[in-house]
């Protein structure tokens, strides 16, 4: 039976120079799919609202949302280490209500971690959840949750002010237990600095590539929504447009009375209909 990886095994991909790359999933397709790839570290992140939902941002992502997605993809898989995003307002109230719901997201998601946005004014409930005995990644720079505060999806940590912020919410982060911290659209220079510093994983998302590994949306690698890509995204394949090709022939087929062919069919005995025939008629 294949091992399924755990947070050691990220930390010692770190540790041996090993860029380590983590990639979203949200069904049974997608995880399948990745872990096909060889992905090692799969986030059912809250984006499942933007993507798969249709929404125009993550917070309307409630807990049991992520959960039923995640135990999709935590049962179709073997290998990936497997983390559950903690959605808006989940991991913020108290650190009680906090870790009653990281336990949740655990045991009904069966994820092997959970991650929490925030810096250093969400460290102590982190170290509250990571000594439960929960594993924990953090999350700064462009925390989705707060792109209402932040007036957008723009850059973080561009100014001095911010820039130290920065360095000190990934240390406090460090502190509490977490494992991992995901850099999100943060200057690629202080990105590294911040990775240099640390002695856990850092995991960029518009972050350069100076980080431990890298992160990306579904969706974006494969291009399957071809009318926005993030300036972080790059375009591995444009899948949206196959597909949308793909369907586009099914439609002309069929209006077409080309398909299906007999190829599509399934036959049964002349000998069979006509006593169906019989009967029907006969009942009539």
């Amino acid at each position: 039976m294949t091992k399924r990886l755990t947070i050691l095994d990220i930390q010692k991909m770190r540790d041996d120079n090993q860029p380590i790359t983590m990639l979203t999933a949200y069904d049974a397709f997608s995880a399948r799919v990745a872990e096909s790839a060889n992905v090692p570290f799969i986030l059912v992140g809250d984006t499942v609202g933007m993507v798969v939902q249709g929404h125009d941002s993550t917070i309307p992502v409630t807990l049991d949302h992520i959960i039923y997605h995640s135990e999709i993809v935590s049962r179709v898989t073997q290998r990936p280490l497997i983390v559950g995003d903690m959605p808006f307002m989940t991991a913020t109230t108290d650190r009680q209500s906090s870790l009653i719901n990281a336990g949740r997201l655990m045991r009904e998601g069966r994820v092997g971690a959970v991650k929490i946005e925030g810096g250093e004014f969400i460290a102590e409930t982190i170290h509250h959840i990571t000594q439960a005995g929960i594993p924990v990644v953090g999350h700064i720079g462009l925390t989705p949750q707060s792109v209402n505060q932040f007036g957008g999806f723009k850059v973080q940590g561009r100014g001095v002010e911010q820039a130290v912020q920065l360095v000190r919410d990934a240390e406090a982060l460090q502190q509490a237990g977490a494992f991992a911290v995901v850099l999100e659209l943060v200057p690629a220079p202080l990105a590294t600095y911040i990775t240099q510093r640390l002695k856990i994983p850092t995991i960029g998302i518009g972050a350069g590539a100076g980080c431990s590994g890298q992160v990306q949306v579904f969706h974006d690698v494969l291009t399957l929504f071809s009318e926005f890509l993030p300036r972080h995204a790059k375009r591995f394949v444009d899948a949206g447009t196959i597909i949308q090709d793909a369907l586009q022939q099914y439609v002309k087929e069929v209006e077409a009375s080309q398909f299906p062919t007999a190829e599509q069919a399934f036959n049964m005995s002349e000998a069979v209909l006509a006593e169906v025939r019989a009967t029907i008629e006969n009942a009539d």
